[in-house]
Parts: structure tokens; C-alpha cells; sequence
């Protein structure tokens, strides 16, 4: 439906719907471009207060993708104001204040509705240097693919659902709260070509978006995957979320090797919510990258993968 509405050309929009990039950027001045993005969902985790952090990490994290630093955040909510306690709602709402703050950001005001089903989210601003913005569309032949944080956090929230897995679900509740600021920062000292987050597309949902916007083709080691913890059972048992089986049924220009695990598969094509970021730099430069992001305590980071050759955005799993 994007592709039928009036393609906006102003040369101060510097990152619009074209390449279907994490989020807006339009240049103010020579040294100030403004990143504008948005996101919201219904709740993964029965914790109100937990359900707020992972939701507001995960609107976060696309200012980081873009290469940018958050400024404000407002908050989205919906909310059954007759039917569950007002306590809960203020528990999301702190939850989310609290990794706003963490980020360096400030919540400034927001909308609420009352809503059947609790909804929650920000709308985040954010900004960067026009000429470092970070956008999908960047990655080159030869580069290296480095992902920030493991696989698997669909399959696990299904997996509490059922209440199997608790280590696994309990590491996955962590790594969704936990925010990519760390890792843009570590990154900034690095000429990264490409970056986006990967949410709920999947890993190889988020790595068309990239190979498709660049014009390039991928290779993905399954085997340098890192996954949660318990992610590749849960998956082998069947908890696998409808939105995996979605983005299979999208991503036709993706192809395995026939020795790939259904299970791995799964995970590959499971939707992500806070993920990490996946970045598309250089050999050398991807080595180094890694070796930082190690250092600062990032240790599930690992580079899957490569940027093989110009083309049409295929991914080859193998």
C-alpha cells in the first residue's frame, strides 16, 4: 500500500520510504539531520512493568540503527481503563520511563485511548551528523555481517506462553530489555556500511530489507548463529510463532543448504522483538568491530555471514 501513496521528494529528506529503513531523517542544517520513528505492540510478557521496558528498548532501538543518539520519547498507549487495575498501567509506564532514561532520553508527553486490548510504545526523536547517518540500503560485496545479540526471542515468548523453557525464556526477557545503545557506540568508532535492527521481519527478514535495498546477494553461516539459550529446543518441540511461518511464506529469495536444521531455520525466520543489530562493514574493519564488542561485554555479538556479490538481494543459508 506504501508504493501507492505520492513518493515525497524533498531534498531534505534525507531517509524516507524508499528503502523501507528503520526510520525517518530529514536535515535541518549542515551538522543536525532529525531521526523520527515509532513503534508499539500488545504485551509479550505478563510483567507490566517488564512489558514497558522491552517495548520502549524496542522503539529505541531503531534511533541506533540510523547511526543516531535518542533525544524525547512519547508514549503510545492503549489501555482497558474499566477493566484492569490503573497500577498496571503506571507499571508500564515507569518500565518504559526507565529505559528512556537509561538511553539519556527524556519521555515528554504522549496519547492514551482506551483500547480492549493493552497496547504500548514510543515515538522517539533522535538525532545524527548528515553525513554518519546509517541506513540499509549501503552494504558492498566483500563485507562482513556482524549481528549484536542472539536469536530467538519469538520462539521463547511462545515458549512462556506455554510455560516450558524457563531458562531460555528468562535469557530472552533480558535480551529484549536490554537497550543496542552499547553497541551503537562501540560502532561509531568503526566505517560501517550498512545497519538495521532486526525485529519482526527475522533475521532474514531484516537481511533482505538490507540486501535488497543495497543491491547485493548474502551468505549466511547458520552454524556462527548465536542463539538464546533453549531457542533451537523450543523451536525442535514446535513453539514456533504464526509470524515465523509468515515471513517464510514472504521471503521466496531465500534458499538453504539442504544440511540446514528445520529448527535453525526457524529461528532464522523467527520475529524478533528488541533484537540486535546487524551491521555490513568490511573484513578487517568487521574483525576489529567484533573484538570491541567483546570487550565492552557484548560476547553473544558474531559475525554470520557475508555480503558475496551485486545482485537482486538473494540470501543463501548454509
Amino acid at each position: 500500500m506504501l508504493c501507492q501513496l505520492t513518493p515525497q521528494n524533498d531534498p531534505r529528506l534525507l531517509v524516507g520510504l524508499g528503502t523501507s529503513d528503520d526510520a525517518g531523517v530529514y536535515k535541518l542544517n549542515d551538522t543536525t539531520a532529525l531521526i523520527q520513528t515509532v513503534d508499539f505492540f500488545t504485551p509479550i510478557v505478563d510483567d507490566p512493568y517488564l512489558f514497558g521496558q522491552i517495548a520502549a528498548a524496542n522503539s529505541l532501538s531503531d534511533v541506533y540503527a540510523m547511526g543516531g543518539v535518542p533525544l524525547t520519547a512519547m508514549n503510545i498507549v492503549g489501555f482497558p481503563i474499566g477493566v484492569l487495575d490503573k497500577e498496571v498501567l503506571l507499571a508500564i509506564l515507569q518500565g518504559g520511563q526507565s529505559k528512556v532514561n537509561e538511553a539519556g532520553a527524556l519521555i515528554v508527553g504522549g496519547h492514551t485511548i482506551d483500547d480492549p486490548e493493552p497496547k504500548y510504545g514510543l515515538s522517539v526523536t533522535g538525532t545524527v551528523h548528515p553525513d554518519k547517518v546509517l541506513t540499509n540500503a549501503g552494504a558492498k560485496p566483500g563485507d562482513r555481517l556482524i549481528l549484536t545479540k542472539p536469536l530467538g526471542t519469538g520462539i521463547l515468548a511462545t515458549a512462556a506462553r506455554a510455560e516450558m523453557f524457563p531458562g531460555g525464556v528468562c535469557a530472552a526477557m533480558a535480551s529484549m530489555a536490554m537497550l543496542n545503545r552499547l553497541a551503537a557506540e562501540t560502532a561509531t568508532a568503526f566505517s560501517v556500511h550498512a545497519c538495521t535492527d532486526i525485529t519482526g521481519f527475522g533475521l532474514l527478514g531484516h537481511l533482505y530489507e538490507m540486501t535488497s535495498a543495497s543491491q547485493v546477494q548474502a551468505e549466511i553461516d547458520s552454524q556462527a548463529l548465536p542463539l538464546l539459550p533453549e531457542a533451537l529446543a523450543a523451536a525442535a518441540y514446535g513453539l514456533v510463532p504464526v509470524g515465523a511461518y509468515t515471513n517464510r511464506a514472504y521471503l521466496k529469495q531465500v534458499t538453504f543448504a539442504a544440511n540446514v536444521p528445520e529448527a535453525l531455520r526457524d529461528v532464522a525466520f523467527d520475529p524478533q522483538t528488541s533484537g540486535g543489530l546487524l551491521y555490513s562493514l568490511a573484513e578487517q574493519e568487521a574483525e576489529k568491530l567484533l573484538a570491541s564488542l567483546w570487550a565492552a561485554g557484548l560476547k553473544q555479538s558474531a559475525i554470520i555471514g557475508k555480503i558475496s556479490e551485486e545482485g537482486t538481494g538473494g540470501i543463501y543459508v548454509y
